[in-house]
């Protein structure tokens, strides 16, 4: 049996619906689990952590938990300043600079 556990729990893992421990009977299964339950916890918890899926020794999948260092920064909208708080790419959140705003509009704090 394969195993996927994770590293530790954290508040948002306790209230989820999600459970530690699962076992499958293939190595694949098992990893497409890790892989998947890892996704689905960095979309759906609040960000102060990542979650990243590793394999471990013997039959283990273990889901690491890291600090968020986006969410840590004060930055809460996942987007950082790194393109410049003029940046008007359609993929980011950012907004641009009115001159009313002291920050780019994402709430991270940059000037």
């Amino acid at each position: 049996m394969y195993t996927v556990r994770m590293q530790e729990e954290c508040a948002c893992f306790k209230k989820s619906e999600y459970t530690n421990n699962n076992e499958f009977k293939t190595q694949q299964d098992a990893y497409n689990y890790s892989m998947v339950l890892a996704e689905l916890m960095n979309e759906e918890f609040c960000g102060r952590h990542k979650f990243y899926s590793q394999r471990a020794q013997g039959d283990n999948f273990i889901i690491r938990v890291a600090l968020n260092t986006i969410n840590v920064s004060g930055c809460t909208t996942g987007v950082t300043c790194d393109v410049g708080c003029d940046s008007t790419d359609d993929w980011t959140l950012e907004a641009t600079k009115t001159e009313d705003d002291d920050n780019c509009g994402t709430g991270c704090g940059c000037s």
